[in-house]
């Protein structure tokens, strides 16, 4: 009996000892997370105040999960230039491009995602958990989880279960195919790439990879400026358009700033992604299937589901090409998978909670 509450008390010090350590780690951006749920709190009731403050975190939130799926191996391939430079590149293609959509579409700029079933109508007030959803985002992001910010930003705003089983369905899609390409695409030439992408890369490959992580960047954002716009007006007029693009400019000079910041992780521990041309290869197979589903049709989807899928499948492919055991990269894959299905757990526990029609619809459908 002493002995067992000897080896409690060691476990309870343990425990409090990691707990203190974690605390002096991330002190800060504890405070700054308490800050940003406080401003929530103090906000929410107040809708013209709100879906600014809503806006500002979601942008921060999700472009920086998202950085990983879009721009991660842009960074990582480009590590020894300076920040400042990728990001005036990054940052002027997003100009152009939400200021195309502004333009084409009468003040939208999510490229007439939002014009979907469920997301046509601007909110007229918030419930504090809508504003919260995009701080658990930033909180998810630092601790490595590659959530989906459409699931997480969207689904606390659909007006029906059926937008988001739209989402849901549409994104699972994405996983699969993405998953099948990139191993049939990695079986079939990873041996090829070996040999040519021994010496050390020529120029033109920069270029080439610079112009496909510009490329892929715009998609994302034809994909996924609707996970951002959610909180405002679906027509923007011109002093909020400047604010919208700004802060996000803005954002994204902080993320390179970072270099990504710890989820870049996720893209750094897989296979050659610091070298250009493999990294160009990845942009490009992403690239084509992003532009398969824009064509698609314009229901919102999970890109980072689609990534996840693209990552997983080359990972096999490589292991199954060189011979290697499969237990690691299964581990890899399913971790990946898990973090997924966790974030996707918490944003429809949001949704449910923050929406009381949705909520309502979801019970009378499970008869309760």
């Amino acid at each position: 009996m002493k002995n067992w509450l000897q080896t409690k008390s060691l476990i309870s010090k343990r425990r409090f000892s990691l707990i203190n350590l974690l605390f002096r780690k991330e002190r800060k951006f504890l405070f700054f997370i308490g800050a940003c749920f406080l401003m929530a709190g103090i906000v929410y009731p107040f809708p013209h105040i709100a879906m600014w403050l809503g806006f500002i975190f979601a942008a921060y939130s999700a472009v920086a999960n998202d950085s990983i799926q879009t721009i991660g191996t842009f960074i990582s391939s480009n590590s020894e230039r300076k920040w400042w430079l990728l990001w005036l590149y990054i940052g002027i293609i997003f100009l152009i491009t939400v200021s195309v959509s502004w333009i084409l579409f009468d003040g939208d700029v999510s490229f007439q995602r939002l014009a979907s079933k469920g997301f046509a109508e601007p909110p007229t007030s918030f419930h504090f958990l809508q504003i919260s959803a995009p701080i658990f985002l930033i909180i998810l992001t630092r601790f490595k989880m590659p959530v989906s910010t459409t699931f997480l930003l969207l689904s606390s705003f659909s007006m029906n279960s059926g937008a988001i089983q739209g989402i849901l369905m549409k994104s699972l899609i994405g996983y699969f195919i993405a998953f099948i390409g990139a191993m049939l695409v990695w079986l079939v030439l990873e041996h090829k790439m070996k040999k040519l992408f021994v010496n050390k890369a020529s120029n033109y490959w920069f270029v080439l990879q610079w112009l496909t992580s510009g490329s892929l960047w715009a998609l994302w954002i034809i994909q996924d400026a609707a996970n951002i716009a959610v909180f405002l007006p679906r027509s923007l007029n011109l002093l909020e358009f400047l604010i919208f693009s700004l802060v996000i400019f803005i954002g994204l000079g902080l993320i390179f700033y970072l270099k990504g910041d710890k989820i870049q992780s996720i893209v750094e521990e897989k296979s050659n992604v610091k070298d250009v041309r493999p990294a160009t290869v990845i942009d490009l197979v992403y690239t084509l299937i992003l532009v398969f589903f824009t064509l698609f049709n314009t229901v919102p989807m999970s890109t980072t589901w689609v990534f996840i899928g693209l990552l997983s499948g080359r990972e096999l492919a490589i292991k199954i090409t060189e011979r290697k055991k499969l237990t690691k990269t299964f581990v890899l894959i399913a971790n990946d998978a898990s973090k997924a299905i966790a974030g996707l757990i918490i944003s429809i526990a949001i949704a449910i909670a923050s929406n009381p029609k949705l909520r309502s619809e979801i019970l009378q459908s499970l008869g309760w």
